[in-house]
C-alpha cells in the first residue's frame, strides 16, 4: 500500500523539521514537501498532490485559514488539518468553517499525531482531545449559537438528523451505516441531502453544526 503523502505548512523551519521527523518515523507516512506560508501551500498542493495537509494558522502573507479555504475549493482537494499552538475557540471555528477536516494542537503527542494523520487520510474528521474539549465547551456555553444552529438543522428529516449527530462524533460513513443499520450508499445520500438543506460544504461543517445545536446520536 502506498504511504500517506503529507504536506507540512509552517513559517517556522524548526517546526517543519520537527513534524517531518515525527511523521517520517512512521513506515506508512511520507512528508512530500513543506511550505512556509499559505501561498506556497496552495502551489505545493497542486504540484505534489498530498493526501493530507497539516496547516499552521498564523503565518505572514497568506495565512493558514485563507489557504485552507483556497485549497478545499479545489477539485479533489486533500483534507486540510489545522495544526497550531493557538487553542483559542475562534481559531478552531474559523479553521473548520474554512473547510478544515480537523484541528490539532502542535503539542499533540507524537503517537496521537501520527494516528490522526492516518485517520485524516481516510477522509474522517480529526480533533485532538484538547481541541475537542474546546469545541464542546464553546457549544455548551453559547445558547444563542445553539439556537441558530438548531434553526439551520430544522429542515432535516429525522434520519438526516441521526446521520448529522453521528458525524458530530467524528464517525465515518461506514460507522454511521453500521450504527443506523443502513448501507453506505444510503448514508452518503442522507449526507448529500443534509449538506444541501443546511448550506454546509462538507461533512465536517455539518458535524460541527450538529454539535453546536446539541444534537445527540441515538444510542
Amino acid at each position: 500500500m502506498s504511504p500517506v503523502k503529507v504536506l507540512v505548512v509552517d513559517d517556522e523551519p524548526m517546526v517543519c523539521a520537527h513534524l517531518t521527523t515525527i511523521l517520517g518515523a512512521a513506515d506508512d507516512i511520507e512528508v512530500v514537501a513543506s511550505a512556509a506560508d499559505g501561498a506556497e501551500a496552495v502551489e505545493a498542493v497542486l504540484r505534489f498532490r498530498p493526501d493530507v495537509v497539516l496547516m499552521d494558522l498564523r503565518m505572514p502573507g497568506v495565512d493558514g485559514i485563507t489557504a485552507t479555504s483556497r485549497i478545499t475549493a479545489e477539485p479533489d482537494a486533500p483534507p486540510v488539518v489545522a495544526l497550531t499552538t493557538f487553542d483559542g475557540d475562534e481559531h478552531v471555528h474559523r479553521a473548520l468553517r474554512a473547510g478544515a477536516a480537523g484541528y490539532l494542537l502542535k503539542s499533540t503527542p507524537p503517537d496521537e499525531l501520527v494516528g490522526l494523520v492516518r485517520v485524516a487520510a481516510q477522509g474522517h474528521t480529526v480533533l485532538s482531545r484538547s481541541a475537542a474539549q474546546k469545541l464542546v465547551g464553546r457549544s455548551a456555553a453559547q445558547a444563542s449559537a445553539r439556537r441558530r444552529a438548531a434553526a439551520r438543522l430544522a429542515p432535516l428529516t429525522g434520519r438526516e438528523r441521526d446521520v448529522a449527530a453521528l458525524l458530530a462524533e467524528g464517525c465515518s460513513n461506514a460507522e454511521v451505516a453500521r450504527r443506523l443499520h443502513l448501507t453506505e450508499a444510503t448514508v452518503k445520500g442522507y449526507v448529500s441531502s443534509a449538506l444541501e438543506k443546511v448550506g454546509a460544504s462538507n461533512r465536517t461543517q455539518l458535524g460541527l453544526l450538529a454539535r453546536e445545536a446539541g444534537l445527540l446520536a441515538q444510542q
